[in-house]
């Protein structure tokens, strides 16, 4: 390899970019949108507002926020077409298959103001951002064999969700919780969805395809399925007085603990703390306790244990966002494409911050492979 040239095994450290989007201070767990501690948000803000401040970079007047959330809401509905792709999809397939197949599909049945294009400025359409949690819904409706249940334009966007998914009104507080968990995974930086989508991006290909790709990156149990993942741990587990037993046997056979740990994050994920406070809430006004037995057993004795070999290890937000989400009366075959739902706010966010400044992303490899050789007549090969 030349001297003026390194190499990184999944780019793991490498700056590949330049983004006033979101930063995320690891060390101290600290996480930011556009400098906004995501505590702050968390607590003052919701999934609109975030979406406004991650697209325009900067929060929203009160005149800015109602004109934003009624172009939002508006453009919540499926159209015909769309909903006809949903019911006809395979049984079969993952929603995350769904949702990449009908961000591409959607393009052609939404009314732009503004000429498609990859120049174009999405922030004036947002049905990319609206539309896929209506798509979710309607799919579990119909996989339930229920008929499609229309947005309400009276609706946060986390409490509509759940309406559309259930057929009636979720409970305030219920709404509340999801559209903060929306909040909480808006973005995260140059995550591998991310970086996907800005990659698409690059190539001055449309906002669409660029979510598109971005999804197909999150469906990958590395990036988008971990908390189904814990999920799966808890129901083997079973009981508090199981965890024991469990970790064990994983740690036997050395695998790894989902929801433990994180590429960046030194400390506990500064969601992970909101969200195990919601996972509280929702655990005693449910009066269901085990979720919240289980994880917090879970955590203290794999830390214990982890301590002891001096790799101290936090859990991440996905620790505790799909006993959350079960509480919520969300199907575990969902929570990945719950995460599309925020996330597609911060995808198009660096889209659009990509356009601004673009460079075609074109990073060099390694080569390992045979030296030169010279091709052999297929008469002459033994």
């Amino acid at each position: 390899m030349p001297e003026n040239e390194t190499y990184a095994k999944g780019l793991e450290g490498v700056v590949a970019g330049e983004s006033e989007i979101c930063r995320i201070d690891g060390q101290n767990g600290r996480l930011y949108y556009l400098g906004y501690p995501i505590e702050e948000l968390a607590r003052d803000s919701d999934f609109e507002e975030t979406t406004y401040l991650l697209l325009y970079g900067r929060l929203p007047n009160r005149q800015e926020l109602a004109e934003f959330s009624r172009k939002l809401r508006a453009g919540r509905d499926l159209s015909e077409q769309v909903l006809a792709m949903i019911r006809g999809f395979p049984k079969a397939a993952h929603p995350m298959e769904l949702l990449q197949s009908v961000i591409s599909y959607l393009s052609g049945y939404v009314q732009h103001r503004i000429q498609h294009s990859p120049t174009c400025n999405c922030r004036d359409t947002l049905h990319q951002v609206a539309q896929v949690a209506s798509v979710l819904a309607a799919w579990q409706r119909f996989r339930e064999g229920r008929e499609y249940v229309p947005p309400r334009p009276d609706l946060a966007h986390g409490a509509n969700f759940l309406y559309m998914l259930r057929g009636q009104e979720p409970e305030p507080y219920e709404g509340r919780i999801m559209d903060t968990a929306l909040v909480l995974h808006a973005e995260h930086g140059f995550n591998a969805s991310t970086f996907t989508a800005r990659v698409v991006a690059s190539t001055m290909s449309t906002c669409y395809c660029s979510i598109s790709a971005a999804i197909g990156a999150l469906y990958g149990s590395l990036h988008g399925g971990a908390n189904e993942r814990v999920m799966k741990a808890v129901e083997e587990i079973g009981s508090r007085g199981n965890v024991k037993k469990f970790l064990d046997n994983e740690l036997d056979r050395a695998h790894k603990i989902m929801g433990m740990g994180h590429r960046i994050y030194k400390a506990k994920d500064p969601r992970a703390l909101i969200m195990e406070q919601f996972l509280e809430e929702l655990s005693g006004k449910k009066k269901d306790t085990r979720y919240l037995e289980i994880l917090k057993e879970l955590e203290r004795d794999f830390r214990s244990r982890m301590e002891e070999k001096g790799k101290p290890l936090y859990p991440n937000v996905d620790f505790f966002s799909g006993a959350v989400y079960s509480l919520l009366g969300i199907p575990t075959i969902l929570f990945t494409p719950v995460f599309a739902i925020a996330r597609v706010s911060g995808w198009l966010a660096h889209i659009l911050e990509q356009r601004k400044d673009n460079r075609l992303y074109r990073p060099a490899s390694l080569y390992t492979g045979a030296a030169e050789r010279h091709y052999v007549p297929l008469a002459e090969r033994s």
